[in-house]
């Protein structure tokens, strides 16, 4: 602690004690300690105000140094641009539809754009003869037997179990 070793110390608060006398020696210490608290705090309040300048001194640089480039256009950048034209041009095809629809309901005998067309000639029947030589050779399956659900079958199937057992 500046340079001072502790035997040089303990001779300094010998003297002091002899100089200044018991009784006022605690005062003259806390004065001290109060006045060194002060010190200290002005000294980091500087430190303090002297970062902040070297720190704005550097940011001051790189903006200088990116503003001076030409490659880097930090207006387009900005993303709230971009994002304020699409939210402008959604709101335009939105209103541009609300008017399409208000325009619809607005005129009740117009007819829809979708809808069915009804067909002028009907369409033409295809007739066998037409129809590929390979599908009319080919004879149709014959359909499966339909077994009967009634309750007539139903008392049958007994009754015949019986005659056979």
């Amino acid at each position: 602690m500046f340079g001072i070793d502790s035997p040089e110390l303990l001779v300094i608060a010998i003297v002091a004690l002899v100089v200044i006398g018991p009784k006022e020696l605690p005062g003259l210490l806390r004065s001290w300690g109060k006045w060194m608290a002060q010190m200290r705090g002005m000294a980091s309040e500087f430190r303090g105000h002297v970062d902040e300048m070297v720190r704005q001194s550097e940011l001051d640089e790189v903006k200088k140094q990116l503003e001076g480039s030409s490659g880097l256009d930090l207006q387009s950048l900005d993303p709230t641009k971009q994002i304020k034209s699409a939210i402008q041009e959604g709101m335009a095809e939105g209103e541009k539809a609300f008017n399409e629809a208000k325009g619809t309901f607005d005129n009740p005998l117009a007819e829809p754009e979708s809808a069915p067309q009804i067909a002028a000639e009907p369409q033409p029947a295809v007739a066998e003869a037409e129809a590929p030589s390979s599908i009319a050779s080919e004879p149709l399956p014959e359909p499966a037997p339909v077994a009967e659900s009634s309750p007539a079958a139903a008392d049958e199937k007994p009754a015949k179990a019986v005659a056979a057992g």
